[in-house]
């Protein structure tokens, strides 16, 4: 049986199901940032992925990378990464990166503290990420 990894349900906010992952929007107002979780059980990498789910995945990244684009914050690159050497269960992240962000032109992991959306903000991003990814 699938379930999200309780560190994701702290640091980010449910968008909806997509084919075949959740969607999150991470909660650090700094980057325009989604996550995929694959809802397949133990699935730890990308090669746990049968080769359908494979190429949803793919249409998935495209689709968090034009919503991360929607949420209005300029985006000079796209970072994807699934990474998961905190978090094991397979996820996939999408990052709106721009020069002279925080972090540029490092990673934004582990680089500071995550910066919480205020309520208004935070409802405005959900929104507008919802509709692009037309959940």
């Amino acid at each position: 049986m699938f379930e999200i990894d309780p560190a994701f349900l702290a640091t980010s906010h449910a968008l909806g199901d997509l084919r075949l992952s959740h969607a999150r929007l991470q909660d650090d107002a700094r980057y325009p940032w989604i996550v995929l979780i694959p809802r397949v059980s133990a699935a730890r990498e990308l090669e746990d992925l049968a080769r359908g789910d494979l190429a949803a995945l793919t249409d998935e990244i495209l689709a968090a990378g034009r919503a991360v684009r929607a949420l209005g914050a300029q985006v000079d690159k796209l970072n994807v990464g699934a990474l998961g050497n905190v978090t094991p269960q397979l996820h996939v992240h999408v990052i709106g990166r721009r020069v002279g962000d925080p972090a540029w032109p490092g990673p934004v992991w582990g680089h500071s503290a995550a910066e919480a959306y205020g309520a208004g903000e935070l409802a405005q991003r959900l929104a507008a990420a919802k509709a692009a990814l037309g959940l």
